[in-house]
């Protein structure tokens, strides 16, 4: 009886902004190029016409949902390198053609390491940064970019929704700023990481008016390992990958169809779940965040209550290390993190609890709980219970001591 509870404890998972599983519908997208129609979408026989056939139906399929032409997706192998090409490529481009005048770049100070670490590179290699902060809700103020922007600003790039917070920034209103800014220019770039917004947000590139976004499929119950980047008709930037002049000569590679079919139906599921889904989530989310803060004494919501993802609840236990609590709820069965998955097996607290704070003890004593398609109510009282107990039981300890 106990080893069939614990199993189902195993299930509870709440951790769906770090990765999802791959739905059933996907697997089944991904299966016949994984075998049958295996071939190169780059030959010219059969196999290899039907694995290109497969390659541009999906970037038909995910421009739909954008509302952006086919010719304006470009596959990567996931956010991380969507990121590197949006913001390498185009200061590579900028520096080629600026004949040595220096460049400036202005990002937020609690964007996802893909971003802040290509640009912290291109720091230290000569071009000007300027690192805009948020506010204790974490949300960048768009007069504080506008005030920033210089005459050799070439590139502003700001997370839709941020992945440990789930805070969502205006960016339709940087855009049609920048729109304004930019009159007769071809700059300063607007890009936008947006791997946490599929299946929440609403991603018509003609609303939110921005030049390169970012997307992975690991956030969208797609195949980890795949992604794209919208890059606007018109918009200019340098490959960083070199080969054989794949996607438009922007990254070169074979391209990976199985996956790249997988995550093109992710996505497309995802748009069509993204309302009935959305409202679920929200009122499981807010349902927990009201529960715990009943049940729990000393903690609080981290960000805005309001302008965040339907399924992020990220809270501060005051007085509880963050990774302690990670650690006591995965052996009752329940997996959560604190911080960002890409950066948690780092020794350093989070930077975006850092940047919205200005508190380690907070940055440390915070955890993300994060829902998907799989979570439910029983679920999330289970979870309650468990958290009230350990919390109970570790500040008790720390009393004793």
């Amino acid at each position: 009886m106990k080893g069939k509870t614990a199993q189902k404890n195993k299930s509870i998972y709440m951790d769906y902004a770090a990765a999802t599983p791959v739905s059933s519908e996907v697997i089944s997208a991904m299966k016949p190029f994984l075998s049958e129609q295996f071939g190169n979408p780059g030959s010219i026989h059969n196999l290899g016409i039907l694995a290109n056939k497969a390659l541009e139906k999906g970037r038909k399929d995910i421009a739909m949902v954008l509302g952006a032409k086919t010719e304006e997706i470009i596959f990567t192998s996931g956010g991380t390198e969507s990121d590197n090409l949006a913001i390498l490529g185009a200061a590579n481009f900028f520096k080629r053609i600026s004949k040595g005048k220096k460049l400036h770049i202005i990002t937020t100070k609690i964007e996802h390491h893909a971003v802040l670490k290509p640009i912290k590179f291109l720091e230290m290699n000569g071009f000007e940064v300027t690192y805009i902060s948020v506010s204790k809700k974490g949300i960048v103020n768009v007069t504080d970019i506008k005030k920033a922007i210089k005459e050799n600003t070439i590139l502003i790039s700001v997370m839709y929704a941020n992945n440990e917070t789930g805070s969502i920034q205006p960016i339709r209103e940087i855009g049609n700023m920048i729109k304004e800014f930019r009159e007769d220019r071809a700059y300063p770039l607007f890009h936008t990481d947006a791997c946490q917004a599929p299946g929440a947000l609403n991603l018509q590139v003609s609303n939110l008016r921005t030049d390169l976004m970012s997307f992975s499929g690991a956030k969208i119950y797609g195949p980890k390992g795949s992604g794209f980047l919208y890059i606007k008709k018109g918009t200019h930037i340098d490959p960083i990958i070199f080969g054989g002049e794949q996607e438009g000569g922007l990254r070169s590679g074979t391209q990976n169809v199985p996956e790249i079919a997988g995550m093109a139906k992710a996505f497309k599921m995802a748009d069509e779940k993204r309302k009935d889904e959305s409202a679920r989530l929200l009122k499981l989310r807010d349902y927990f965040i009201s529960s715990v803060k009943k049940a729990i004494t000393k903690c609080e919501l981290n960000g805005d209550e309001k302008l965040r993802l339907p399924n992020n609840a990220n809270i501060y236990f005051q007085g509880i290390s963050g990774e302690q609590l990670v650690i006591e709820l995965d052996a009752k069965g329940v997996m959560i993190s604190a911080g960002s998955a890409c950066s948690s097996r780092e020794d350093t607290p989070s930077h975006v609890l850092l940047s919205m704070y200005g508190s380690e003890e907070r940055a440390n004593s915070s955890v993300r709980f994060t829902f998907g398609r799989d979570t439910d109510k029983k679920k999330i009282d289970f979870v309650i219970k468990t958290l009230k107990d350990i919390i109970k039981r570790l500040r008790s300890q720390k009393k004793e001591v």
